[in-house]
This record gives structure tokens, sequence and C-alpha cells, in this order.
């Protein structure tokens, strides 16, 4: 693989005016390698920094120490003599002394395969880097007459070459053009800034098109210093994959027309991933783009990842009890044996595909939980086989008079409670059983009862207070997220993170845990979705191709496939195992707020803010993916386009948005949303 490198940034007076543009077949060189050490390990440092005071801040002390204890620091870097003075890492005193400790903690910290600096804490306040060392590269400038002309050129160069290489060389456009208008913005040029963006704006795909108006507002110098979206923009480099032929032509004219400003730019703001092979089309390019910062590094989805499922534990399943007594031939009563339940054997055969059974330490088993997984593999055992010619059932639950206070919603795996989080900060749950909600006896009632009697656990609650719902308070905020814990996996001893995933460059707007506990993925307003190790924190997986924020996730059972939803409608499939997307699901208009696997993994349903449940064949979507279509060197593959034929049915609701979706271990599907009366 060969790839343009990045230049970092240096001081206006050592940077030639014209450098030269390379002439061989080589990969383009950084323009200053002298310096680019010196500012990474002070871009470092003051990341490290804003991460250490943001958890001081929070309190979170048992998390700065175990940071400090990773990266081997003997003494805590913000309390050394003079660093309050000096205002960096260790001040004037441990500055030089603890750098490469710094550097080693912030590479565990950050944990992110594709952005280096944009880490989470860096933003905003006094926890951001600073933002004159951040906005430095655009001090060198050329003539600000001449931006339009050199932007003109590529332009009529791109428009101008065979159709194979005009839609890869064209995601040059939105790049260069937001980095040359910053850098007229940041030197005061606002006319030429304010010409050339009107000239220039409505050229960019659609998809940029909010960005595009944060980045109207940015009309003057002072405007940029305190803008996270530029900040997130500037310090990670816009990620372009141009195969080498599109890459040369390229190279070629803009050494023909010696246009050094454009190549300035290209150097300092853009990494160019080339691969050998045939040019990508246009519809295998857009189906990748749309992030804030390009697409994926393809080394960023090379780490192995252990998607199989862990050895399920031996338990042996009773009998239900009208079945535990058979008569045999003489008409005696005849007990019979416990039986293993033919769902549970399967499962425990050792997956090649898994994770090392101690890799991520997972509590013993309870009796109490040993008796639920015995429930659920009896329920399994009249598990309903969902396919195109059975689909199932739905069951709708609405919430009335919520004025669209409704923010998130949660069912219990075994489909006996249903929680709501709402907009005036509380949480409510309701029983959607005959069984009511009790609370505990007081402490005096209690030392009353016989703790050895078979049914101490209903007689520990108290009857008076039964209800089918109960309001839980508490937040002094909307709540966005509820979630019942179907075991004891949450550690819910500590107070502090026990581990703190960094690297996205916007907010965090839904996760979701594997099923074989090891990895969470992660969906973002930055439309990326990242896999995290949770063992050591790193990120093994990027995805782009959302248009929008992410907004719903949902892994495939068996662990292989993960489901995506974003406010552009489109649900995307992706292949952990070899780090490609394999599908996309187009129907719905609106945002995908809800995805969830059917318990044998034969059917997706999603829904959406369009008022819609729809129902789609994911055994054939997945089946249909050839495995030899993928394609190692350019990491891409040829998506079919057949959505319609995956759809088996589009349910419609009244007028209630869907925003959670539940398959009970039958495989009934529960969906939850509130009336929208407007």
């Amino acid at each position: 693989m060969a790839a343009v490198q990045d230049g970092g940034s240096e001081p206006e007076g050592e940077k030639e005016p014209q450098p030269e543009l390379p002439s061989d077949g080589s990969s383009a060189p950084a323009a200053t390698p002298a310096s680019k050490p010196e500012e990474q390990q002070q871009q470092q440092q003051q990341t490290l920094l804003a991460v250490l005071q943001f958890l001081k801040r929070n309190k979170l002390i048992e998390s700065v120490d175990a940071l400090r204890r990773e990266a081997g620091l003997a003494d805590e870097p913000d309390e050394a003599p003079g660093s309050e003075a000096g205002g960096g890492v260790g001040g004037a005193a441990a500055g030089s002394a603890d750098s490469a400790d710094a550097s080693a903690l912030l590479s565990r910290v950050a944990g992110a395969a594709q952005s280096g600096a944009a880490s989470a804490p860096a933003k905003g306040g006094e926890d951001q880097p600073d933002v004159s060392v951040v906005l430095s590269a655009y001090s060198q400038q050329g003539d600000p007459s001449l931006y339009q002309v050199y932007y003109s050129g590529l332009k009529k160069f791109i428009e101008s070459v065979l159709d194979c290489h005009r839609a890869e060389l064209s995601q040059l456009f939105y790049p260069l053009f937001v980095h040359m208008y910053l850098e007229l913005v940041y030197n005061n040029h606002e006319s030429e800034a304010k010409a050339f963006f009107e000239k220039f704006s409505g050229d960019q795909e659609c998809y940029y098109q909010d960005d595009l108006r944060v980045l109207s507002g940015l009309t003057k110098k002072e405007h940029m210093k305190g803008n996270e979206t530029l900040l997130d923009f500037r310090t990670s480099k816009f990620v372009l994959r141009i195969s080498r032929d599109s890459y040369q032509l390229l190279k070629r004219h803009l050494q023909e027309r010696q246009n050094n400003q454009i190549w300035n730019i290209i150097q300092e703001h853009l990494y160019i991933d080339i691969f050998d092979g045939m040019p990508r089309s246009k519809s295998q390019i857009d189906s990748m783009s749309g992030s804030l910062a390009g697409e994926a590094r393809r080394e960023a989805n090379k780490a192995k990842v252990f998607y199989g499922l862990l050895k399920e534990p031996e338990i042996e399943v009773p009998l239900d009890d009208e079945d535990e007594e058979a008569e045999n031939e003489e008409g005696k009563p005849k007990k019979k044996k416990p039986k293993k339940d033919s769902m549970g054997s399967k499962s425990k055969k050792q997956d090649p595909n898994a994770p090392q059974q101690n890799r991520i330490p997972l509590p013993e088993l309870k009796d109490s939980d040993k008796l639920d997984k015995i429930m659920y593999m009896k329920e399994a055992t009249k598990r309903i086989r969902l396919g195109p010619e059975t689909l199932p059932s739905i069951c709708f639950y609405t919430f009335l008079n919520v004025y669209q206070g409704l923010t998130a919603v949660d069912f219990t795996d075994d489909s006996s409670l249903i929680a709501g989080g709402f907009a005036d900060s509380t949480v409510r749950v309701w029983s959607v059983t005959p069984k009511k909600l009790r609370k505990v006896k007081s402490a005096a009632d209690l030392s009353l009862i016989d703790k050895e009697s078979d049914d101490v656990l209903e007689r520990i609650m108290d009857e008076k207070t039964a209800s089918e719902s109960k309001i839980l308070y508490g937040h002094s905020g909307p709540v966005y997220g509820v979630s019942f814990s179907p075991d004891s996996l949450w550690a819910t001893d500590h107070y502090q993170p026990l581990r703190m995933f960094a690297g996205h460059l916007g907010d965090i707007t839904c996760t979701r845990f594997h099923p074989n506990s090891n990895y969470v993925a992660t969906g973002s307003a930055d439309r990326t979705i990242r896999l995290w190790d949770v063992l050591n924190g790193h990120c093994v997986r990027v995805f782009t191709g959302h248009k929008g924020p992410i907004h719903s996730l949902a892994f495939s059972p068996n662990g292989k496939y993960l489901a995506s939803g974003s406010t552009d409608g489109r649900v995307l499939l992706w292949d952990l195992g070899h780090g490609l997307m394999i599908g996309e699901l187009k129907g719905h208009t609106d945002t995908v707020y809800a995805l969830k696997f059917s318990r044998d993994g034969e059917i997706l349903a999603s829904g959406s803010m369009d008022n819609t449940v729809r129902l789609w064949d994911a055994f054939k979507a997945f089946d249909d993916v050839e495995t030899d279509d993928f394609t190692a060197a350019t990491g891409h593959i040829h998506l079919p386009d057949n959505s319609q034929e995956l759809l088996l049915g589009t349910y419609l609701t009244k007028a209630t948005p869907v925003i959670h979706l539940h398959f009970t271990r039958r495989n009934l599907l529960l969906a939850a949303g509130s009336y929208n009366s407007q």
C-alpha cells in the first residue's frame, strides 16, 4: 500500500514558498520531517493534560491512578513543581522528563486506529488543545485572489478525465474546499472567503450540507477558535481511497501546472490511501463516503476480531412438571431423568472464531443465574422458527399523553417489564404481566421472616405496595438511555469508569455490547461506527458509509455481523471478520431508531421515525454474500441493490414513531413508541 503521508505544520519563516512536486512513482514525501515529531509530542502532552484534568475535575481519582500506573508515571504530571505556572504537562520541571511516559500513556488512552490526536476529552473550554497550534497550518497562504482560479482549474481537470477516474478524483472537492475556505478566513481575507464559499459550496455532495451550514457561520478568524467541528476536521486528516492510476493522473496534473497551493493542502490535511487495481465506481465510493473525516484507513480494519460465541456452561434442563411423571406399561409412575436442551447443546461446542474463555474475566454463574438459563432454554424449545413464510407477530406498546417526552425504552430479556426514560428526568417501569411490582418490606418486618423457607423471596416483598408501575426519581435532566441488566457482568461496585474509549469526533449516540462480551460497538454523530476491544481499549474496526448520525446498532446472534441505522434512513450490514460493508437496506424515509435480530438470526426488524416497522430477510442477505467477492487489496465489494427482494413486510402505525424493538424468547416481536398527535 502506498499513501500520501502527512506533512506536519511548521513556522512560517521555515517553509519554502514552492515545494518541489514529486516526479517519480513513489508516494509523496512529507513536507517537514524534522518538525513533525516535536509538534506531535507537544499535541500529545496537551491532550494528556486535558485527559488528566477532566478525570480529576470529575473526581475520578481511581481512573487517574490507573492511567498513571499503565504508563509507569512516577509523579502526577500536573502536580509537578511549576506546573500551574507553566500550563503544560509537568511545567518546566517535569515536561521533558515525562514526555516519553506521556506518549506511552496517550497511546493507551486514545486506543483509536484511525485518528490520533482527536480524543473526546480534548474538546471545549480549558481541556481543548492549544487552538493556535491546531490552526497554525492555515498561516501559510498564497495569493487570496487566486484561490478560485486554483480550485476551478482542478475542477476543470477532474471533469475532463475519463469517467472511471473522475469518480475517484471528485473525492478531493470537499476537503480541498473546506481547507481553502478556512485558510482564507484564518488570514482575514473575509471578502475572498465569502466569494469562494458562494461559488463552490453548491458543488459539494448533498450529505455534507449540514457541515457546510456550520462552516458558513465561520466568517472571521475569531469564530474559528471555539468551534468544535473545525477542531475535529483540522486534527484528523481527511482519508481518501484512490487507485494508483487515478493518483498518477492527479500528480501529473499538479506537476504540469505547478499548483503548489493545492499540493500543500493535500500534504498537510489529507491522507490518500492508494491501492492497486481498477478504480472504484461512483456507487462504490458513495456507499463508503459521508463521515466527518472521510473513509476509514484500510489498516484500521485489519486487526483480528474474535467474533465467535463463548462456550456455554454445562447446565442440565429438567422436564416440565406436567411431563415429569409418565406411566410405564404396568401403570406405575416412572421418574424421567433430566435431559439436556437441544438448543443449548449446540452452543456448547467451541467456536473456532471465539476468544479464549478467560480473555475477559466473567463472574461465575450463581444459582439464580442458572435458574434463569434453564428457563431460557425451556422457552427456546418452544421458539417459532422464523423465515419468509413464517413472519413474527408484532405487539406494539404505545405511550400516550407523553407529549413527545419519551426518549428511551427497554424490555427485560424475559419480556416481563418495560421501562421508559423521559424528558422530565424520570424513569418509569411497568409490569406487562399479571405480576405486579412491589417494594421490599421494612427492616423490622424482614427480621421476622424465616430466611430458610422456600418462598423467602416472596415473603420479603410488601404486598401493600403492589402496583402496575413505579416511578424512579434521581436524574436532573432528560433520560436518553435505559437498560435492564440481564445478569451480573455489569460492575456496580465502582463509580469510576472501568474503561474509556476515545477516538470519535462527535457525540456518542448509541452503544451495543457484542454477544461474547469482548467487544462494544459505538455509533456517533461523526457518522462512523467503531468496534472497541474491551480488554485493552483498542479500536479494532472503523466503519464509514452512513450520511448522518448513527442511532441504532444490532449484532447478529452468532456475533459475525453488525447492523446499523442512521438519520439517512438506511440500514447498513457489516461483516466484522473482514471489516467490510456487505449490504444496504433501503426503504425507510426517516431516522432508523431501532434494530433487532430475531433470536435465531433469520429476521432483522427495523423501526423508524417514519412510523413503520420493517422486516428483512437477514438469512438471505448474509447468505448471498460470497466471501470470494471480498477484495482485500481495495477493501470493497460490489453491493447488490436487492432491498426490495429482502423486504418481507412493512407495518405502519397510525402516528407513532418506533424507537425500540425487542424479540421475546419465543420470537414474538415487541415494539414501542410514543403517539404523536401533531
